[in-house]
C-alpha cells in the first residue's frame, strides 16, 4: 500500500491530547496542506487563523459552552486550534473549507499529530458574543466558520477502526 492511501485508512479522530507543543516547522506544512486543498474556482476566498495558545482555545470554547448551554466544553484541550474561515457570500466556501480541513487532518496525521473535527461553530458565528471572541481572534466580520481542526499529539493510542460501510455501485 502507497503511503498517501496508509494516511488516510489509518487516521483517526483524537479526542485526548498530551500536553506538548507542536513543532512550528511542523504547523508550516500543516497550513500549507490546508493552502493546497481544492477551492471552487480557484477564488480561495479562504483565511485560516491559527490558534497556538491553549488559553486563548480555552477562551473561545469557554465562550462556546456557554451558547452552547455546555460549560464544561472544551474542544477536547488541544495543543493548537485552526479556524479555517470563508467569506459569506462565497458559494462554495463550506466544501472549500472542508477540502482544507480534510489536508489538514491527513497532513497532521502524516506527521504524528492527532486531530478532530470541531463542528459547533457553524450555526452560531453571528451570536454577538462569539462574533466577538472571532472578531479578537482576527477572523473577518464578513466570515463564517463551519469548521476547525483541533491538534495535538494523541493522549493514548487511536482505537481501531470499526468496518467502514456504505453503498458503492461501479457502473460500466
Amino acid at each position: 500500500m502507497n503511503q498517501t492511501m496508509e494516511t488516510i485508512l489509518t487516521r483517526r479522530s483524537i479526542r485526548s491530547f498530551q500536553v506538548k507543543p507542536i513543532p512550528e516547522e511542523d504547523l508550516k506544512q500543516i497550513v500549507d496542506a490546508a493552502l493546497y486543498a481544492p477551492s471552487a474556482k480557484g477564488l480561495q476566498t479562504w483565511k485560516f487563523t491559527v490558534i497556538v495558545s491553549r488559553e486563548k482555545i480555552q477562551q473561545l470554547a469557554a465562550v462556546m459552552g456557554k451558547v452552547l448551554g455546555n460549560e464544561k466544553y472544551n474542544m477536547y484541550c488541544p495543543e493548537v486550534l485552526i479556524i479555517p474561515s470563508n467569506k459569506k457570500e462565497a458559494p462554495f466556501g463550506r466544501d472549500d473549507n472542508a477540502c482544507a480541513l480534510e489536508n489538514i487532518f491527513l497532513a497532521a496525521h502524516s506527521l504524528g499529530i492527532g486531530s478532530v473535527w470541531i463542528n459547533q461553530l457553524h450555526g452560531i458565528c453571528d451570536r454577538p458574543e462569539i462574533r466577538e471572541a472571532l472578531r479578537a481572534l482576527g477572523i473577518p466580520e464578513d466570515h463564517v466558520v463551519y469548521g476547525m481542526a483541533a491538534l495535538g499529539y494523541p493522549d493514548d493510542s487511536p482505537i481501531a477502526p470499526k468496518e467502514r460501510i456504505g453503498e458503492v455501485a461501479y457502473v460500466r
